[in-house]
């Protein structure tokens, strides 16, 4: 009873004293002073929504994630089907049948945010379960087994021949390894990182709670790469080089009407990324992309804001050019009221 007391003291004061685990409004309290900032200054506060003239609103809330996936190159993509959310399950069924897509896949909702409704789908009894009451829209995408998964911020201003990668984050899955003496349910519950998700995680694995990992086995939790699903993020600033630049200029200039946002990839060795091979986008998200390398736990809180306040202004400056250009910036009252349509989607879903 005392160790648990004590742990449970120490996950506490972690999450107090480490803005890693500070919820995400509380988090960006200063973050958004500055955006009235920019707001002012650019004139609208909807001046965020021209950084992306082929993203709903820049890519702040609302964009489908299929219809920006269809706007890369082929080679660089997981298969992926578009599934209609009054598409019956046997039609589903048979979709999957016909594309080719086999167990597990990831599945996900169309329009969503920061990993709620990812799922990998691993037999057709999970695909039933998953789908009872889903009532969005959802793409099912292929599984890519590689063991190295990115997220690179990246941005290039309209008409320019170059663009420049400004943050990489690292992406260590959630796991436990075993010490020879303890369950997977004691492990679990002694792991920082599995939070509010321990009773999902207890559910997920409830016949193998009571198993003993030998000393030094690493079980694998989740195979989604989301922070606030355990994931842990680290700085990847030291894989930023030309080369690097130069792949990703490449990719960039084909995705139509995109100049800043954070490639979220998969590939299968560093030698395959600075070769520009084997590269897969799961996603490509717009203005809303976190600067995501600054959670890593050994980051400092200045740092963070530093960084976040820099790619905040790379979005008004990139934004406002699209304006000199003659792009109009988008209602805020109509922005507003797909806002709170998104929010009341997400919450039922």
């Amino acid at each position: 009873m005392y160790l648990n007391i004590r742990r449970r003291l120490s996950f506490f004061l972690t999450k107090i004293f480490n803005f890693e685990y500070w919820p995400y409004a509380i988090f960006y309290i200063p973050m958004y002073f500055y955006g009235l900032y920019l707001a002012i200054k650019s004139g609208s506060f909807m001046y965020f929504s021209t950084a992306n003239p082929g993203m709903k609103y820049g890519g702040v809330v609302g964009e489908s994630k299929f219809k920006v996936l269809s706007t890369i190159p082929s080679r660089y993509l997981p298969k992926t089907k578009f599934i209609y959310r009054n598409t019956s399950y046997s039609n589903i069924l048979k979709i999957i049948e016909n594309e080719g897509l086999e167990y597990p896949f990831i599945i996900k909702p169309d329009v969503g945010e920061r990993g709620k409704g990812v799922e990998m789908i691993k037999c057709e009894k999970e695909l039933e379960a998953y789908l009872v009451n889903k009532t969005n829209d959802l793409n099912i995408q292929e599984y890519i087994d590689f063991e190295i998964e990115l997220g690179i911020l990246y941005y290039r201003f309209p008409g320019a021949e170059r663009g420049q990668i400004t943050s990489i984050v690292q992406k260590g899955f959630l796991s436990v390894t075993g010490d020879g003496n303890h369950s997977l349910q004691w492990l679990m519950a002694n792991e920082i990182r599995t939070g509010q998700r321990r009773e999902y995680l207890n559910e997920k694995f409830k016949n193998e709670l009571e198993e003993i990992l030998s000393e030094g086995e690493k079980r694998y939790l989740e195979p989604i790469g989301n922070h606030c699903r355990g994931t842990t993020f680290y700085n990847g600033h030291h894989l930023i080089n030309e080369k690097l630049n130069w792949i990703f200029d490449e990719i960039a200039h084909k995705v139509r009407g995109f100049n800043y946002g954070r490639f979220d990839i998969k590939v299968p060795t560093y030698e395959d990324l600075y070769n520009g091979e084997n590269i897969k986008i799961l996603e490509l998200n717009g203005v809303s992309s976190e600067v995501a390398h600054i959670y890593d736990p050994e980051y400092k809180l200045i740092q963070a804001y530093k960084d976040i306040i820099a790619n905040m202004k790379i979005i008004y400056l990139v934004a406002k050019k699209n304006h000199d250009l003659g792009m109009e910036y988008e209602s805020l009252g109509r922005f507003l009221i797909d806002l709170k349509d998104h929010f009341k989607n997400y919450s039922r879903s």
